[in-house]
Formats: structure tokens, C-alpha cells, sequence
């Protein structure tokens, strides 16, 4: 009875998936905030600082 109650058949191929939903949606987190008018205007203004010195 312990022997069937430990098994976890499948187990690893539901980790990855859920692993797999957390990077998509951190992903697309990413790329709304990265996407957005005041993210954009600070990195532009980084990289034309950095390129002007």
C-alpha cells in the first residue's frame, strides 16, 4: 500500500508545464513593461547618454 500511495508517475511532466506557464507569463510581464511609453523614453535616454559621452 506505501508503495502505491509514493508513486508519482508524471509528476516531472506537470512540473515542467506549470514551469513552463510561470516563464511565459513572466515573459509577457516583461514585454508590457518594456513595451510602455516610460520604459522606452528611460532606455533611449540611457543608451543616447551612453553614446554621446
Amino acid at each position: 500500500m506505501r508503495r502505491w500511495m509514493r508513486r508519482d508517475e508524471g509528476m516531472v511532466s506537470a512540473e515542467y508545464a506549470v514551469g513552463i506557464l510561470a516563464a511565459v507569463a513572466f515573459a509577457l510581464l516583461l514585454l508590457a513593461v518594456i513595451n510602455s511609453d516610460a520604459v522606452r523614453a528611460a532606455l533611449t535616454s540611457i543608451v543616447s547618454g551612453a553614446l554621446t559621452t
